[in-house]
């Protein structure tokens, strides 16, 4: 554990739109984001005098905020389920809003028959949840890439994938045979930090629920 109270309040981002999108918040609450904004190949970056942010991927940002070098982090709830761990999740952000969802072949019956289905999947953890709490035994086949394409090059019966708006299915002859949950962007925390900086944290947290 590292929760050095000496610099400044650390925020672990989400590289990409949930970046882009917690600036815009960090920007309308009044900080002054214009390092980032000019970060070039830095990762490492002041928000104002009292913050700095590190941009990193989604599963690093839970890394780091459990392990304390960053006190705060800003991850989609699609990480945090499939990866867990200890932190707090303090608030829904509202933005970077799409849905985990079970998908395959158009027109195909995904529970006829009795059979045992290969699902693909990013998330084997979510996968594997949603089918223990249907009484289902599956096998789950991890892919990195596209999931898209485990149904139509025959490696699975069907997918548990994020959807946004379903058009990446549709122009793949895939449709959504059920959603699993919801996901939005999270704000989290260290548990050390969250006691430790309580004021500061209170304070940001209040600022951030302010404007979402």
């Amino acid at each position: 554990m590292n929760n050095n109270t000496s610099r400044p309040l650390r925020i672990a981002l989400t590289k990409g739109r949930l970046e882009k999108d917690t600036v815009a918040l960090l920007e309308k609450i009044g900080y002054d984001c214009t390092a980032v904004h000019e970060k070039g190949r830095k990762l490492i970056l002041p928000v104002g005098d009292s913050i700095e942010v590190v941009l990193a991927k989604a599963a690093d940002v839970i890394t780091y905020v459990e392990n304390g070098v960053c006190d705060l982090g800003v991850v989609g709830k699609d990480t945090i389920i499939e990866m867990q761990g200890k932190f707090f999740e303090l608030s829904d952000l509202g933005f970077g809003k799409c849905r985990f969802a079970l998908a395959g072949k158009k027109g195909e019956d995904f529970y006829e028959g009795i059979h045992v289905r290969t699902i693909a999947t990013k998330y084997p953890n979510v996968a594997r949840t949603f089918f223990e709490k249907k009484n289902m035994d599956v096998d789950i086949v991890k892919i990195e890439g596209s999931v898209e394409l485990a149904p139509l090059l025959g490696l699975s019966h069907a997918i548990v994938d994020i959807v946004e708006t379903g058009t990446t299915l549709k122009e793949n002859g895939l449709e959504v045979y059920e959603y699993i949950c919801p996901i939005s962007a999270r704000l989290i925390a260290n548990m050390v930090s969250l006691k430790l900086r309580k004021e500061e944290i209170e304070k940001l947290i209040s600022a951030i629920e302010a404007n979402i």
